[in-house]
């Protein structure tokens, strides 16, 4: 699977497995937290329903936790969308480099690993 590309995104821009192997890995690292962040939110309602004094106090570092993983999800797209703006700006120059030689005669393209 190493060194296949991936065509259909946007107007048959090819994507390295590589690129694609980190999206989905990012993308499973968002799921997790968020998985955590549904059972988070869920002990901190609950604990607030109980109005229990220790599970009140206990739902201040919950709240902290839950926004620490929220920060993180944030982080996570904000990598992605960098990784795929490279991707693509890569794509783009591939593209432009390929199409044709400064003689005028179409060129081979070749695609660089990212």
């Amino acid at each position: 699977m190493e060194g296949d590309t991936f065509s259909g995104i946007g107007n048959g821009t090819q994507l390295d497995s590589k690129v694609v192997q980190v999206f989905q890995k990012s993308f499973v690292q968002v799921q997790n937290i968020l998985d955590q962040n549904r059972l988070l939110i869920n002990e901190i309602n609950q604990n607030h329903e109980s109005k229990i004094p220790d599970n009140l106090s206990r739902n201040v570092g919950l709240i902290r936790e839950l926004n620490n993983n929220i920060r993180r999800v944030a982080e996570l797209y904000a990598d992605l969308s960098s990784s795929f703006t490279k991707s693509m700006d890569t794509s783009s120059e591939e593209d432009l480099s390929g199409a044709l030689r400064s003689d005028g005669k179409a060129g081979h393209k070749r695609n660089r690993p990212v």
